[in-house]
């Protein structure tokens, strides 16, 4: 019997950290999170036709002023409003083309709804000192201490390069 209790909570152990998400790139590369260990990420779920969408210059602007220090990732989803462009190949050339971005992307992912992505669903439950809840739009950010914790939550109206989120690097 306590082999199965054992088995059953290795089976079914919720995740802690961001560390225990698996992420696909753009170019189909899968990246464990826990590969960032020891460096604060950024995770931002972006559209190409958003009026937000001039905030990738920041993000990219922060990655190169911090990157030392963080890993921007970019998770294009076209949950508000089919504000995202179809195939990954089409928002990586829109993303280079206009806003020249080098940090990573992941593949176009769903942020609400029934067909969430998994990291999200656990970024919009898990408690942080800002607020939990579905994602409002476009360009909301989630911050991941060292440790791999949701520290801070922005919504979208909260720049990149805002003092809000970079006093903490």
């Amino acid at each position: 019997m306590n082999v199965l209790l054992l088995l059953f909570s290795l089976i079914f152990t919720p995740p802690t950290t961001v560390y225990d998400y698996t992420i696909k790139t753009m170019d189909g590369k899968e990246i464990k999170l826990s590969k960032f260990k020891g460096k604060k990420i950024l995770i931002v779920n972006t559209a190409s036709k958003c009026g937000y969408t001039p905030q990738y210059k920041d993000l990219e602007k922060l990655h190169q002023q911090y990157g030392k220090n963080i890993v921007v990732i970019g998770f294009p989803a076209g949950n508000f409003g089919g504000q995202e462009l179809s195939t990954n190949k089409e928002i990586q050339d829109f993303c280079e083309k206009n806003f020249g971005v080098t940090f990573m992307l992941s593949e176009k992912v769903s942020v609400k709804g029934e067909d969430i992505n998994p990291l999200f669903k656990y970024l919009t439950t898990v408690e942080n000192p800002d607020f939990k809840g579905d994602i409002k739009w476009n360009f909301e950010k989630f911050l991941i201490n060292e440790k791999g914790q949701l520290v801070h939550r922005y919504r979208s109206t909260v720049k990149p390069l805002d003092p809000e989120i970079t006093k903490n690097f």
